[in-house]
């Protein structure tokens, strides 16, 4: 009787149970639950909140391309991932979080002095490119930077005594020689970075042919003849003069200062305009220009 009654009993509490579920609200998936799964206690649907997506990079997310470089700076390495459509300004700041260089007192270099308004996609950077970069801290750059100014400012009152340089004697000689048969090509009014091949076809001050190498990754300017190669360290050269030659404006005539006074200085002729100020930058760095 006792298990009777209490079989009765456990039957009647599941019909009760049966007849309370079918009253509950539906959730938010269509099945049955319990209020707090399907709605809040204020009687409002509750959703939950959307999961956040993740991403190694961020940039990828988005849009934006990523190129892993490789940035050289006084025998360090630096391994960085940069955004391809950023400019050379932009990466110079990178640099200088790198290295506490400030970005005026760095020679960022890639085929060539680094264009700071073009972006890393117009030069066609990829992936794994190196980077050089050369600079120096406040203290040295002040240690060199004042004789040079000096040197500049010297060279300059004495060419403002002086006849043009392609009327001295000592140039007439090599200019009235002519251009070099294998001159090469210049562009009046357009300034181009330097080509990726050495500059050739010019003249030096004794008249033999002379071309000149700028080994951007050992800081280096090879001035090579036909007898021999000089390897000359770029921070050694203390100045860069030119001069457009008259009746062929095109084309300049250039010294490289490797000593204090002009006997030091080494000719070049028949350099094409749109290299001048490249080679400029190049040699001196743009902070000399600041």
């Amino acid at each position: 009787m006792a298990a009777a009654a209490a079989a009765a009993a456990d039957g009647a509490e599941e019909s009760g149970m049966e007849a309370e579920a079918q009253q509950l609200p539906v959730g938010c998936g269509g099945g049955g639950g319990s209020p707090a799964a399907g709605r809040s206690p204020e009687g409002e649907e509750r959703r939950e909140p959307l999961q956040a997506s993740v991403s190694n990079g961020g940039d990828a997310e988005s849009g934006r391309e990523l190129v892993e470089l490789k940035v050289i700076w006084n025998k360090n390495k630096y391994d960085v991932k940069f955004c391809l459509d950023s400019t050379g300004a932009e990466l110079k700041q990178k640099i200088h979080s790198l290295t506490g260089l400030p970005p005026a007192m760095q020679k960022v270099m890639f085929k060539g002095l680094l264009p700071e308004e073009k972006t890393l996609r117009e030069i066609k950077v990829t992936n794994g490119a190196k980077i050089m970069v050369v600079g120096s801290t406040i203290n040295d750059v002040l240690a060199v930077n004042t004789p040079k100014e000096a040197a500049q400012q010297e060279v300059k009152a004495e060419e403002n005594k002086k006849e043009p340089l392609c009327r001295q004697k000592q140039h007439r000689k090599v200019l009235d020689k002519g251009k070099p048969d294998d001159v090469m090509p210049s562009v009046k009014g357009v300034q181009e970075r330097l080509p990726t091949v050495p500059l050739s076809g010019m003249y030096n001050k004794s008249g033999g042919k002379v071309r000149l190498t700028f080994k951007l990754e050992q800081d280096q300017l090879w001035i090579g003849t036909k007898e021999r190669t000089e390897k000359l360290p770029m921070g050694s050269i203390k100045n860069v003069v030119s001069e457009p030659i008259e009746g062929h404006e095109d084309y300049h005539m250039m010294a490289f200062q490797l000593g204090p006074t002009e006997a030091s200085y080494y000719w070049v002729y028949w350099v094409p305009t749109q290299y001048v100020d490249a080679i400029k930058d190049t040699v001196l760095g743009k902070w000399q220009y600041f």
